[in-house]
């Protein structure tokens, strides 16, 4: 009893500290200082340019919010001078808060999450850190990003935090507006299965939505790995799909390409991709920043309209796209009117509802 009794103090030690770290003052007064000046770029909406930028983040560990905040204000300032109107950070960008963990300096050398976890005499999951630091991870991510989209006036996709809701832990990526409102979120629908072993919880919705630049999509890394993402998103209105990733794997272009570029070919919309890449933990995590767009619609017909020169450093990445000309070619292609609904019906359903009432791996 004296052992559960002192753990339990601990945890709320930690739980107040966390709470006093993760604070709202200290990351407003952070934006405040850098003085931002707000942007013209939303001014004049045109779709035939429509600029976007996606940012390439170095993973570390922070352990003051204030850090965090420089971190991700550097990379969309950048971007913002470039005269990106949407501004899209990676998947798990909240990792990093991680730092405020009392004693999580001495964590630095694990070689996995799971090695850390044992190094703090934690018992359970990877998910259920989150779920101890959750609150104060979220409150630190939506503090500095909507402060950051109102002060520069720009919409700004958050990438994705893991944060517990309802008692489960999920991935979730949040857009806000360029008056610092959320304008949706999306919880990652299809998980890596390193996130299932760490027992995180799969989401179970596609929303579409509306913005001054267009119909956009949110998925999240490992969504962007099925057709039927992009393709329901496209048929709810999406014009623009944005995706952000942090790819545990050593780097190969070719694995790397079987995601947003493979899927902007099959259905036509514009694929905005941010990563996380680094060593953190022991994990490796590895992408390239990049806007995809339809082969046709790229000069070099490679359907890459930019790209970052390489897959383990900071970057931002800028792009235009032109929706005039994307629903032009959805036109000329016949989309979505060539698809067959009919046939899909016909075979797609059953396999889909057997899926669903069979054990995950049956056949």
């Amino acid at each position: 009893m004296s052992g559960r009794w002192w753990r339990r103090l601990q945890e709320q030690a930690f739980q107040a500290a966390l709470l006093w770290t993760s604070r709202r003052g200290p990351v407003e007064r952070a934006v405040a200082a850098r003085c931002i000046r707000r942007s013209d770029n939303l001014r004049r909406i045109d779709p035939a340019r429509v600029r976007v930028a996606a940012v390439q983040l170095e993973v570390t560990a922070f352990r003051r919010p204030e850090e965090f905040v420089d971190w991700v204000a550097r990379p969309l300032a950048r971007a913002v001078e470039q005269g990106a109107q949407l501004v899209a950070f990676p998947e798990d960008v909240g990792i990093p808060l991680l730092g405020m963990l009392p004693g999580f300096d001495r964590l630095a050398g694990a070689g996995s999450p799971e090695e850390a976890l044992a190094e703090l005499g934690a018992v359970g999951r990877v998910a259920d850190v989150f779920r101890f630091i959750g609150p104060a991870v979220r409150r630190v991510y939506m503090a500095t990003f909507s402060a950051l989209a109102r002060a520069h006036g720009v919409y700004v996709h958050a990438g994705s935090v893991m944060v517990p809701e309802g008692g489960e832990v999920y991935n979730i990526g949040h857009l806000f507006g360029p008056d610092g409102a959320l304008v949706g979120r999306h919880a990652k629908a299809h998980l890596l299965p390193l996130e299932a072993e760490w027992g995180v919880c799969p989401g179970d919705a596609l929303q579409v939505y509306d913005t001054l630049l267009g119909r956009i999509g949110i998925p999240v890394c490992m969504d962007a790995t099925y057709f039927e993402t992009f393709r329901l998103l496209a048929l709810r209105g999406a014009e623009i799909v944005i995706v952000p990733i942090a790819n545990p794997e050593p780097y190969n272009e070719w694995h790397a390409r079987r995601g947003t570029w493979a899927r902007v070919q099959e259905t036509p919309v514009y694929g905005v991709v941010s990563a996380l890449v680094g060593r953190f933990l022991g994990v490796e995590l590895t992408g390239r920043a990049a806007v995809y767009a339809p082969l046709d619609l790229t000069p070099s017909g490679d359907g890459v309209l930019v790209q970052a020169e390489h897959w383990d450093r900071a970057a931002v990445v800028t792009a235009e796209l032109d929706l005039v000309r994307l629903r032009e070619y959805r036109r000329h292609t016949g989309f979505p009117g060539f698809l067959r609904p009919d046939l899909y019906e016909r075979y797609l359903l059953p396999q889909y509802r057997r899926l669903a009432g069979s054990p995950a791996g049956s056949s």
